[in-house]
């Protein structure tokens, strides 16, 4: 089987940081898969609510992750402080991607590279929804 490929973007809109936590360490001592994805849904999260949004609320409308990939770079350890960098790009009618680099913050050693595919979602409806206009305009300059 193929290995998987990430094109990451060039350039990052949003930074946060967060430190590897003892429950984030795997059976081999380093940062466990797991977390890696627990992080990288942190850090949406921070990046949603610092443009005034939440997962339940983009203009109205609530997203959905299709789907992840992860790529890792090197390992993790408790104690570490990770720098993660977010963006937000390739627009479609229903949706979008959210990339993010893990990076320790300290040595700018790449820990993971990451993707989210999210769709727009009504949850009243119970369907899948286009991209909020203003969501799109506001991301979409960045993107390019």
């Amino acid at each position: 089987m193929a290995r998987v490929k990430l094109e990451m973007p060039r350039h990052f809109t949003f930074t946060t940081e967060m430190p590897v936590r003892i429950s984030d360490i795997n059976y081999g001592g380093h940062l466990g898969n797991d977390a890696v994805l627990s992080m990288i849904h942190e850090a949406r999260v921070r990046f949603l609510k610092n443009h005034q949004y939440s997962e339940l609320d983009v203009e109205g409308r609530g997203i959905v992750m299709t789907d992840s990939v992860i790529i890792y770079k090197a390992e993790g350890f408790h104690g570490e402080e990770v720098q993660i960098d977010v963006t937000v790009t390739d627009f479609n009618k229903y949706g979008c991607d959210f990339f993010y680099l893990l990076s320790n913050r300290k040595t700018a050693v790449e820990i993971a590279h990451a993707k989210t595919g999210i769709v727009f979602f009504d949850y009243s409806e119970r369907k899948v929804v286009a991209v909020p206009e203003e969501f799109r305009n506001r991301f979409i300059k960045d993107a390019e």
